[in-house]
């Protein structure tokens, strides 16, 4: 945004009476590049000036993550097994849906190498693929990683593989912010935090070794409550992650936080990770408005209160709650030059910004350069909950979850609300 409207903006907003906070303004400005956009002709989406969007498959069930094969079939994980009791959904080039496979829900889902890797709340698996990147034998995988923690929140393991054969799965904290009572008003927090020794981060196995537990993956980083959006980013040779913040910040220190703060803190961070790292969690989370890591309330914290200063800074924040569900680093050629070696983040939408309104069910888009961001983020594909939004994330129309690249460049994207896989193409100016 140029100086001029900036200033332009503010005054408008100061001359009403409206504080503006940097992550209202950040939705303002990115809201600008979908403009124009014809949603009747995009499958209810808006895009920006020259993309355009079909639905490939309009009840794929609660489609989690998705990979898509160079042959434009697709591989899509379903959080629940359908009514065919399959966890994994065979949809082809042309739409139509082959008989699946798997009989477990889960998130996790990606081809590399020959093999298709797909997650369970506990495990993992993978299977041969041929020629034609089809399943060989879908009755029997291999087990590749066993007995992961699986509680009653974050359960998820999503995945990513690297270049080395290595494969990264995020095991979500089953907490909020370990406390002593999970999600209690004034409960402070466990220090250490038990929870770490087991999940709160991401751990790395071998990929081609069956029955790895604990004791054979190595904990790659931790200090991260939840990620479900992952993705190895080749450009950099690095891992690249979408953090879920913590919840609650006014419900459990109401003396600290108002319910507009609650709303906006914590950001949904995204990390660069490499091994050793430690992002924080619980002892701290970062603001966004005031760009620092913030002592946790559970910890002594006031909201002014800054961090231990070791621990790793974001690689760019977010406005909170918005639930950063898939990541996808863009290295297609359909798209225009911008978007080359960029970051896709489809955000899933929330629940806890009540009473100020809900927010998400959008993906973004992050331009990249020399593997750093290089620009503001911006919406890329909005209108998924529908023209009028929602209000709590059962009413949302649809809800961006996972994301893909197809052979030809283009976007694929799975909603797990209304069972929808859209592809975005770019047809030109």
């Amino acid at each position: 945004m140029k100086k001029a409207a900036f200033k332009g903006i503010l005054l408008l907003m100061l001359a009403t009476g409206i504080i503006a906070t940097a992550p209202q303004l950040s939705f303002a400005q990115t809201n600008k590049s979908t403009t124009g956009s014809n949603t009747a002709n995009n499958a209810g989406l808006k895009l920006p000036t020259g993309f355009n969007a079909t639905i490939v498959a309009p009840n794929a069930g609660n489609a989690r993550h998705i990979a898509v094969t160079n042959e434009g079939d697709m591989y899509v994980k379903l959080a629940r097994p359908n009514g065919s009791k399959k966890g994994i959904v065979v949809i082809n080039k042309s739409g139509e849906e082959n008989n699946g496979f798997g009989d477990y829900g889960g998130t996790g889902i990606a081809i590399k190498d020959g093999y298709l890797y797909a997650s369970s709340n506990s495990n993992v698996y993978r299977y041969k693929l041929d020629e034609n990147n089809h399943v060989i034998d879908p009755s029997n995988p291999e087990l590749i990683i066993k007995d992961l923690k699986m509680e009653n929140q974050h359960e998820s393991k999503s995945i990513a593989l690297d270049n080395n054969g290595n494969i990264y799965v995020n095991i979500g904290a089953y907490s909020n912010s370990c406390q002593e009572k999970d999600r209690t008003k004034g409960s402070m927090g466990m220090k250490p935090c038990p929870i770490l020794d087991s999940a709160g981060g991401i751990w790395m196995f071998k990929a081609d070794k069956q029955n790895q537990t604990y004791g054979d993956g190595v904990r790659y980083a931790t200090g991260l409550r939840n990620v479900v959006g992952l993705d190895w980013n080749n450009a950099t040779n690095s891992l690249f992650v979408m953090q879920h913040g913590r919840d609650q910040l006014h419900d459990i220190f109401p003396d600290l936080y108002t319910t507009e703060q609650s709303a906006q803190l914590p950001a949904e961070c995204m990390y660069e990770l490499h091994q050793g790292d430690n992002a924080g969690w619980p002892y701290m989370y970062y603001d966004q408005i005031q760009h620092k890591k913030i002592l946790a309330p559970e910890y002594g914290g006031d909201g002014k209160k800054e961090a231990d200063a070791s621990y790793i800074d974001p690689v760019i924040a977010f406005p909170g709650h918005l639930a950063p569900n898939g990541l996808l680093f863009y290295t297609g050629d359909m798209f225009p030059e911008k978007y080359k070696n960029g970051a896709f983040i489809a955000f899933h939408g929330s629940w806890n910004r009540a009473p100020e309104p809900q927010k998400g069910a959008f993906v973004a888009f992050v331009p990249f350069k020399d593997g750093k961001p290089s620009g503001d983020w911006e919406i890329f594909a909005d209108n998924f909950a529908g023209p009028d939004g929602y209000t709590s994330p059962g009413k949302a129309k649809h809800r961006p979850t996972g994301l893909a690249q197809g052979p030809d460049g283009a976007l694929y994207v799975s909603d797990d609300q209304g069972g929808t896989i859209y592809k975005i193409v770019y047809k030109g100016k």
